[in-house]
């Protein structure tokens, strides 16, 4: 079996936009008629290179994937992460290369007629644990950005936990700070609110500070012990203020404070983990197993939060669970992207023993539903692992059309 063919589709995300703005989705072909799905993960928030993403994935496919076998993806793995990062990655290469990885997964569990997870292991768990940022979905749908509002957070918290959730997520501190501040006419602007990515982390004011204790109060009291409260701050903020952050939040009792500083430094990471009870988390934004064990020698962090659209896809989420299990950290993996992320991550939870909980956009449904053929499978707070073969999910090419930038 050859690869034959790499094609890019790139889809805009209607209203309300839960997953981010755009998807970037894969599908590499064989000589043998079968294919994989990959996806990248957040270039339509980050780095909006809709129109470079086609070019890049179909010159990788030419110059180092065409005529191999699908099935050598230990030895694919890692000739793209030599010849496209010389052995350093980063955030964004890992994505492109991620895609490529789930996909060539993907293959491998159609040739096999098995799902990706009876490669990796076999099932551990037969359900997923899930958990949600508070959307708004109980007052109408669309995305809110103030995220202050104590009262809106508290109605929709007790909506999603009566309809299963045991973990809800919020960021309580400014996604993105600017100098001078973004009225709030421009923070609704994308293209603005995420022009050069993060700024540089910023001191929050005691006002933040009284306004973060008064949400999350507010939230503690309408979901009480009925749902963890898990913490984002996107890496926002100093050192120093993560640290007084987190004396306010302690006794709100919340799952993880997740990125209380930026990931690029972990020992400035592990000294927040080091003043405070509330376990540290992250790894959206990390790369490859070396920088999460970078992390984990450092102690910045108990709980993982690896992509599996920027992680280096299957092959080295696997490899990430399993150093992190010699230091009895737990797996937590990111999603913010379309449905093949989410299907590829749900592989790995199933076969992992040091599994904690899946970022889930909702329930996986609404868009998801319209751009899969068959829907996932969400009860009571989990996803129920599908069993079919591959990552257990096919994309409707009538919806992609649609969709398509």
């Amino acid at each position: 079996m050859k690869l034959t063919k790499l094609e890019t589709f790139i889809v805009e995300v209607p209203p309300p936009g839960y997953g981010g703005t755009y998807w970037f989705f894969i599908k590499l072909h064989t000589d043998e008629g079968i294919y994989g799905w990959g996806e990248t993960a957040t270039l339509g928030v980050f780095y909006r290179l809709q129109k470079s993403y086609k070019t890049l994935m179909e010159e990788i496919f030419e110059t180092h994937l065409k005529g191999e076998n699908p099935l050598d993806r230990e030895r694919l793995s890692k000739t793209l992460y030599t010849a496209l990062s010389c052995r350093h990655s980063e955030y964004f290469t890992q994505g492109l290369v991620s895609a490529i990885d789930v996909a060539l997964w993907d293959i491998a569990g159609k040739v096999c007629n098995q799902p990706v997870y009876n490669l990796l292991g076999g099932v551990f768990r037969k359900k997923v644990r899930s958990y949600t940022y508070i959307y708004n979905i109980k007052t109408g749908g669309e995305v809110r950005s103030d995220w202050f509002d104590a009262g809106w957070i508290a109605e929709n918290a007790r909506y999603l936990v009566e309809e299963g959730f045991t973990g809800l997520k919020l960021d309580p501190v400014p996604m993105v700070h600017f100098e001078p501040p973004l009225t709030a006419q421009e923070a609704a602007d994308p293209n603005l609110r995420y022009r050069g990515g993060y700024r540089n982390p910023f001191n929050m004011t005691l006002e933040q500070y009284e306004k973060v204790e008064e949400t999350i109060g507010t939230l503690r009291d309408a979901v009480g012990n009925k749902a963890d409260i898990l913490i984002g701050t996107h890496g926002q903020i100093t050192t120093a203020s993560a640290i007084r952050l987190a004396k306010v939040l302690e006794p709100f009792k919340p799952l993880w404070f997740e990125e209380p500083v930026p990931p690029e430094n972990t020992k400035e990471m592990a000294k927040v983990a080091r003043s405070t009870s509330i376990p540290i988390a992250t790894g959206e934004r990390l790369s490859t197993v070396y920088d999460f064990t970078r992390l984990l020698e450092d102690g910045a962090a108990v709980y993982l939060q690896p992509d599996l659209g920027s992680c280096g896809g299957i092959t080295e989420c696997k490899k990430i669970a399993a150093v992190a299990e010699g230091y009895y950290a737990q797996m937590a993996p990111h999603v913010w992207g379309g449905p093949v992320i989410t299907a590829a991550a749900l592989q790995i939870d199933a076969v992992i023993p040091n599994f904690l909980i899946q970022e889930s956009i909702y329930k996986g449904g609404g868009y998801f539903d319209e751009i899969v053929v068959e829907p996932f499978v969400w009860e009571n707070g989990y996803y129920i692992l599908p069993t079919s073969p591959g990552i257990g999910l096919d994309l409707n090419m009538k919806a992609i059309e649609k969709y398509k930038v």
